[in-house]
């Protein structure tokens, strides 16, 4: 299903679907030097060592997660399991953990969140605890949620969640199919950062996008250049590229294309590319991942239209789904970047000399 092609040079041209009628794509194809690039790569390579997961960080989670495990399953019968940027091994040193509740018992559904948020709040004047809670507080939004910090780490609790977990299993397998040595995951903690440190536009609580928003948006890149990357700064550099040049007020963004938002309520995709070059993923093994990993594939095709909003991406998974639901309208994301500032932060981010070896390609 696609992969690293040696040499390959795009021709010129533009040939991408659902960007901005004044936009060219030239500079998104221009090819770049490899020496260069390796030299570059080399260097975001130090970056994301130093931001990624460490065995100490991920002790820890564990532990914390454990430990809240128990403390919920003191509460009712149940299951719990973490899902999210801690078991994909993709969360910055910032990062929250995500646990999710499962229970038989359909009384639960109304009073879960009463009875962990009391619970958390004993264990937070138990001087006695394992561990120090705090700031327990709950969140009544679309999905509800339990929010406490625990030594010093964001826990979010809900309930019956299984998207999560689908998600989780999805983003794994297409790690697995672009392989690389993780290159997705690498690439997801580099533009992670960005977006957070940098640029400040995520985080779905305070209206901005969502995590899994974002990875969907970082698969598209891999989707539409069919895995052709030297390294996880170059997956960045395009996808800023992309993206300040995609036509986010007509076009959703869906890995079967870009959707008309004029089309809606129907998904009416276009191609991804106006050329024959073979995508990353097939139409028919994304439609086998929505069937194995939603939620509920039986039920896909209910009466609920998919809900347009200031920023539009579909669910690869649950395609009523709008990912961009989160984002405030107005908000200027980094959809609005222009291409000398996006570069701009390339080179903050990465907080090396990258932008001065880009620049010095002929």
């Amino acid at each position: 299903m696609g992969g690293q092609e040696e040499g390959w040079v795009p021709p010129e041209g533009i040939f991408f679907n659902g960007l901005k009628p004044d936009e060219s794509t030239d500079s998104i194809f221009q090819h770049l030097d490899d020496r260069r690039w390796l030299v570059a790569e080399e260097r975001a390579a130090e970056l994301i060592a130093c931001i990624k997961p460490t065995e100490a960080s991920e002790k820890c989670r564990l532990a914390v997660a454990d430990y809240v495990r128990r403390l919920i399953m003191q509460c009712f019968p149940c299951q719990v399991f973490t899902f999210g940027s801690v078991p994909l091994k993709t969360y910055l040193p910032d990062g929250d953990i995500d646990l999710t509740t499962f229970s038989s018992t359909p009384d639960l559904k109304d009073s879960w969140a009463n009875d962990v948020r009391n619970m958390l709040e004993s264990e937070e004047m138990n001087e006695n605890a394992e561990f120090q809670v705090k700031e327990v507080q709950f969140i009544q939004a679309e999905v509800k949620i339990v929010k406490c910090l625990v030594e010093n780490i964001v826990v979010d609790i809900s309930f019956n969640q299984i998207g999560g977990l689908c998600t989780l299993c999805f983003l794994e397998e297409v790690d697995h199919v672009i392989n690389q040595n993780h290159l997705f995951k690498r690439s997801i903690i580099l533009i992670k950062a960005w977006c957070y440190y940098e640029s400040r536009i995520l985080g779905a609580h305070h209206g901005l996008i969502s995590t899994y928003g974002l990875e969907t948006l970082v698969l598209y890149i891999f989707h539409i250049f069919n895995n052709t990357f030297k390294g996880p700064l170059e997956v960045l550099y395009r996808f800023l590229e992309f993206f300040s040049k995609f036509d986010w007020e007509n076009y959703c963004v869906s890995l079967l294309g870009p959707v008309p938002l004029d089309s809606l309520p129907e998904l009416t995709a276009e191609l991804p590319r106006k050329d024959n070059r073979q995508l990353l993923l097939s139409s028919s093994y994304l439609e086998a991942c929505s069937y194995i990993y939603g939620d509920n594939p039986l039920q896909e095709k209910h009466n609920k239209d998919f809900p347009r909003r200031s920023l539009n991406v579909v669910d690869p998974l649950r395609l009523n789904n709008n990912l961009g639901r989160s984002v405030s309208k107005g908000l200027p994301v980094f959809i609005s970047i222009p291409h000398r500032f996006s570069l701009q932060k390339l080179g903050v981010v990465s907080s090396f000399a990258v932008v001065t070896i880009l620049r010095q390609e002929t």
